[in-house]
């Protein structure tokens, strides 16, 4: 009550007079620098606090509507900003902003009776060609306000607004202020964006468009759903003139800011995509000239694009032809980069898109364009690349097989598509690098649904040519290998294309690598990564036999598991002499289990080749009972795959010394076994065995024998239920504790001899071979 008494007293009215002649009429400099005082700033301060509290009541505005001081401030902050008071600027423009707030319709009806949103566009043209960008926009934004507020009780001064050019005038502002450094005079053009987004939903009448839907489309979208009663755009001509200043403009800061608008626009209701893409076709026609933008406002624009897939769900057909054709003409190879990661994120979204993209050509298209690299990169192969294949160019490569192989997942007509294109062959060419290879592999597991044969052929050909310091290219190989053997129906192709014998090369050709220091090539690889590579290796054969008694029975025959004891006998961290050494009485005993956690504890005082060693009984114990496929030892090392604002112009990090983490394995035996058998490959046994001799080190006797005694009792442990035993039969195991530990087997001294003993005991008692009489 005391404000509206305080109103009606008639101060509202000469405080507005007060402010007109403040702010038209600077003051008279008092000193030679030209400072305001300080009693002048707290009266200003006073002043204009007491505005603000009066004008934000609607009775407050309409005092003022008996003078004519409020529409004369208002031209004024529009025609004279240039030669009024600059300390007066900023409240003047808080005061109008209070009152463009709490207009009601008499205030409404005074200004459209003044002609004053007419008279202060006339004032601003003039401004906009004279004064610098940003004053204009502080000045423009005051405006604006006062139409965009008064909207909500009538659309007299919008009207006006547009009748007056008022769009053409935000058009020509908004373009000058392009190349304006950023700074915190840049919130009256963010204002003015702000406001001009909003003014897009101001209309008399919904927009009505006839529903054009291109099919097919996602299953879960209805167009008819999209419908509602929330923000739509109703103003085109607010929009137009955000669509024109991106298509003018190569401003960053202006083209992003536009692109946010459309997104905002989008977000107030999803109906709003399909009312300007029917009428204006803003992305479309955004399409064909994103190629000329900045990258930032490329990658904002796709991302944008992807929203409509990815939140919209919905298929926009022309607008992905004109994506595809600018993915064609590849003017500008970082624009191509990011428009095929958009369709590749679209691609990943629903197996639709991989018909879609089939269908509309691109995927003969990215096959064209691989083929034509991978003939490049035959040919360069072992010479360094210019510096622009390096960059974007390697990165597009990456990203259009990453694309392929998406088109093929899933998708078998697709997968014979590019076999039958004959790509095969230059698909292979793209493994060596590791910025490709898990896109390739990708390609190349989707081939093995419609031809385990020829994937196998690639994969074990690969490993076999591969040279002693890929590592990598091995490690990534066999765990491509690993995931297609997870399929029954590859284990034949693995058998008939000499898997078996591809993989047991591998741990052939790291003989010594495990030695203690270590020397040649393999000191610097480090020998974690070489237990990496033995213990995949391995998994891919227990994969191989898993459940398949044909490659068990292979494997055994051809005696392959005699073959795997002597070259895991010689990567170094085994005693390569045959003769057993002299018995020691033990002074203690662990069991395997206790090495084992020795093994993997790096605070553990174990040797570096006990520790190995150990590690590699590990692996075979756990390929006895069937699982090694099934475990995870080591930290997935993910591949080196840049991004799209990644420079990958480091060199090969060097290997790691500290241990890798390994994963503590599970001692679960596998679903299949029951009764107490804890054997699935017998063979594996013999391998444990045949490497109990060379489970020594000069310098370690004492430890040598004692982790010899654990591993025996451990096989004791796995052959002591009688179904265990009946598994054994005809693996040849006596045969090998007699021919391997024949030493410890015949001196009843020996801390070995009565373990042993006892295992062949047990054995023997359910069959003995011809040959263990022998």
């Amino acid at each position: 009550r005391t404000m509206w008494n305080i109103i009606g007293s008639g101060l509202p009215a000469a405080l507005m007079q007060c402010l007109y002649l403040f702010f038209t009429f600077p003051p008279k400099k008092t000193s030679d620098d030209g400072e305001t005082s300080d009693d002048d700033t707290e009266t200003q301060e006073m002043l204009v606090k007491i505005m603000l509290n009066m004008y934000r009541e609607e009775q407050g505005v309409e005092e003022l509507l008996a003078a004519d001081k409020l529409q004369s401030l208002i031209i004024a902050t529009a025609s004279l900003w240039d030669q009024c008071s600059h300390s007066w600027k900023v409240p003047t423009g808080c005061v109008l902003r209070t009152i463009s707030k709490a207009q009601t319709k008499n205030s409404i009806v005074y200004l459209q009776a003044m002609d004053c949103i007419k008279i202060a566009i006339q004032g601003l043209f003039k401004l906009a060609d004279t004064l610098p960008a940003c004053d204009v926009c502080e000045a423009a934004s005051i405006v604006l306000c006062l139409v965009k507020d008064s909207y909500l009780v009538s659309s007299a001064l919008l009207t006006e607004f547009e009748n007056n050019d008022g769009y053409q005038l935000l058009l020509k502002i908004l373009l000058r202020c392009e190349g304006l450094q950023q700074n915190e005079e840049d919130r009256y053009l963010d204002e003015i964006l702000d406001i001009l987004t909003c003014l897009t939903t101001c209309g008399k009448t919904e927009l009505k468009v006839s529903g054009n839907i291109v099919h097919p489309q996602l299953p879960h979208f209805d167009f008819e759903r999209t419908r509602s009663s929330g923000m739509t755009v109703k103003n085109l001509q607010a929009f137009q003139v955000l669509q024109s200043i991106f298509q003018k403009s190569n401003d960053q800061h202006l083209c992003g800011r536009i692109l946010a608008a459309i997104g905002t626009i989008w977000a107030w209701d999803t109906v709003n995509f399909f009312l300007l893409e029917w009428t204006l076709q803003p992305i479309s026609q955004f399409t064909d000239i994103i190629h000329l933008k900045p990258h930032p406002i490329q990658v904002q624009f796709f991302r944008l694009v992807e929203s409509i897939v990815l939140d919209l769900s919905y298929v926009p057909h022309e607008i992905l032809k004109k994506i595809q054709y600018l993915i064609k003409e590849n003017i500008v190879p970082f624009c191509t980069l990011t428009a095929l990661q958009c369709l590749l994120s679209m691609t990943k979204k629903d197996l639709l898109f991989s018909d879609i993209f089939r269908d509309s050509g691109l995927l003969g298209l990215l096959l064209a364009l691989l083929r034509k690299q991978a003939k490049i990169l035959r040919k360069s192969a072992g010479t360094h690349l210019p510096g622009v294949e390096e960059g974007t160019e390697k990165e597009l490569n990456a990203v259009m097989l990453k694309m392929v192989a998406a088109l093929t997942v899933g998708s078998v007509r697709n997968t014979v598509i590019l076999k039958d294109y004959g790509m095969v062959p230059y698909i292979k060419i793209f493994l060596d690098d590791e910025c490709y290879r898990s896109a390739t592999l990708c390609i190349l597991e989707q081939l093995s649904v419609i031809n385990y044969e020829e994937y196998m052929s690639i994969i074990i050909g690969a490993l076999c040519s591969s040279t002693q310091g890929e590592l990598h290219l091995k490690l990534d190989l066999l765990k491509s290998l690993l995931r297609v053997l997870e399929s029954p129906k590859s284990h034949s192709a693995f058998r008939t294309c000499s898997g078996f014998n591809g993989l047991l090369s591998l741990l052939s050709d790291m003989e010594g690598a495990l030695q203690d220091p270590p020397s040649g090539l393999w000191a610097a690889v480090g020998q974690n990564c070489i237990l990496e590579l033995v213990f995949y290796t391995l998994q891919g054969i227990t994969a191989a036999l898993h459940l398949d008694p044909v490659n068990s029975n292979f494997f055994q025959k051809n005696g392959l598991f005699e073959k795997m004891a002597e070259d895991l006998g010689s990567l170094g961290c085994f005693w390569t002499k045959e003769e057993w050494q002299i018995p020691l009485s033990l002074k203690k005993t662990r069991t395997f289990a206790e090495f084992l956690d020795g093994a993997l504890c790096s605070s553990e005082p174990f040797p570096m080749w006990l520790k190995n060693c150990i590690k590699i009984l590990n692996f075979l114990d756990h390929m006895i009972k069937g699982t090694l496929h099934l475990e995870s030892y080591f930290k997935e090392r993910k591949p080196e795959m840049r991004e799209a604002f990644r420079d990958d112009q480091e060199g090969p990090q060097a290997p790691e010394e500290h241990p890798v983490a390994f994963n503590r394995p599970s001692n679960k035996l596998p679903a299949w076994e029951t009764g107490g058998c804890a054997i699935v490959h017998p063979g594996a046994v013999c391998v444990m065995v045949r490497l109990l001799p060379k489970l020594y080190k000069e310098g370690h006797s004492q430890l040598s024998q004692e982790i010899q005694c654990a591993v025996v009792d451990h096989i004791q442990t796995l052959v002591k239920s009688e179904k265990s035993r009946q598994v054994m039969c005809g693996s040849g195991l006596l045969s090998t504790i007699i021919t391997s530990c024949r030493d410890a087997f015949r001196n009843e001294n020996h801390p070995l001899h009565l373990p042993l003993t006892r295992v062949f005991e047990k054995l023997a008692s359910q069959a003995i071979e011809p040959d263990v009489l022998r």
